[in-house]
């Protein structure tokens, strides 16, 4: 098999992990704007409740075995190898499932390094793994995308198991890279700094929760410092369409790259400075649980939005949904999660949890 050019042309298969939300969902929504057949991987099915308007006819939804995260070879395979046979082969995957822990290290256990690694490096093995045969049949040639961090250039304090574990997704990428050099596949890593995709809901905090919450939902939603998560989606499959090897977005991780590179003993300096100023681990000896973005309030002085915006409150009934345009394989730029989750409807199929049939669903025309 040869390369083609450096765009990608309709109809190609193309298959995105962790893609029920966020940068991952926006991915998925910018590669069916390009006219790929997209196939989006989710975790189980409690990612994907009834406001997403993917669970009636004729958009069921349909699962494979497993997820991505799970602690041996199997159920991230068959949604890989289920997809390519639904599409009669892969020829763009992008492996983007992930978790944030955000508390400090001694505080975070060695369970929180355990689940970080389970769900982030070896949920982009697992998939690269299973991805790569079908991907080297690609007559197009394939891409594989991974998508890293600036976390695994520079580690930032109170994220050190996050940062562990997409310190090995840019490594495996880079190990990728090199040994199917001269081949037909291309294997692009993709660092992300901070973007507004609403992470911080997800995000799980330990130590002092709150106080955890308020600084990370801070940084996430400020413009200066963080990307648009439309942009940052379209970046990302401009990077892995015209098969660049690496690619940092945002000029402060940029930024914060280079001065890594150039000086590591004074940037690692610079984050000792900066890890005195959030919060202490919890001085008493009390087990202090882990709690989830939308179990703590917005802080009054965060520019991120809170656990409830966009969802319709108690006294007031909510918009009825967006309707798809009726644009067909020419579809424009996606714009919003809103506008988003309504075209994919129409152009994304789902891999579910067990207990739903396996079955593909064809993709039906807007």
């Amino acid at each position: 098999m040869t390369r083609s050019g450096d765009t990608l042309s309709q109809g190609m298969s193309a298959l995105v992990t962790g893609g029920s939300r966020g940068l991952g969902l926006l991915i998925a929504g910018q590669l069916a704007g390009r006219g790929c057949e997209v196939t989006i991987l989710a975790r189980d099915s409690a990612e994907i409740g009834p406001g997403d308007g993917l669970d009636t006819p004729p958009h069921r939804l349909y699962g494979p075995r497993g997820g991505v995260r799970r602690t041996g070879r199997g159920g991230g395979d068959g949604g890989v190898d289920e997809a390519a046979a639904a599409d009669g082969g892969l020829d763009v995957v992008v492996a983007n499932a992930g978790v944030i822990q955000v508390a400090p290290a001694e505080t975070a256990g060695s369970r929180a390094f355990h689940d970080a690694m389970a769900t982030i490096f070896d949920g982009t093995l697992y998939t690269c793994l299973a991805a790569l045969p079908h991907l080297r049949r690609s007559p197009h040639g394939g891409r594989l995308g991974l998508i890293g961090s600036v976390g695994a250039l520079v580690s930032p304090p109170h994220l050190v198991p996050y940062s562990c574990a997409k310190a090995a997704v840019r490594a495996l990428g880079e190990g990728l890279q090199a040994e199917t050099a001269g081949s037909a596949v291309s294997v692009t890593t993709v660092h992300p700094g901070l973007m507004r995709t609403g992470s911080h809901l997800q995000a799980e905090f330990g130590g002092q929760a709150e106080e955890e919450y308020a600084w990370f939902s801070t940084l996430s939603g400020t413009p200066v410092l963080s990307m648009d998560a439309e942009r940052a989606a379209e970046k990302v499959v401009q990077a892995v369409e015209r098969r660049r090897t690496r690619a940092v977005l945002t000029p402060a991780a940029r930024l914060a790259s280079v001065a890594h590179g150039v000086a590591p003993t004074a940037t690692t300096r610079a984050t000792g400075l900066a890890a005195r100023t959030l919060p202490r681990p919890p001085a008493d000896d009390h087990p202090h649980p882990v709690r989830q973005g939308h179990a703590l309030g917005s802080p009054r002085n965060s520019l991120a939005p809170g656990p409830q915006q966009g969802r319709p409150s108690p006294e007031r009934p909510s918009r009825p949904p967006l309707q798809p345009a009726n644009t067909g394989p020419a579809y424009q730029r996606v714009r919003g999660l809103r506008q988003v989750r309504e075209y994919r409807r129409s152009t994304c199929r789902r891999y579910l949890t067990p207990g739903s049939s396996s079955r593909a669903v064809p993709r039906t025309s807007p």
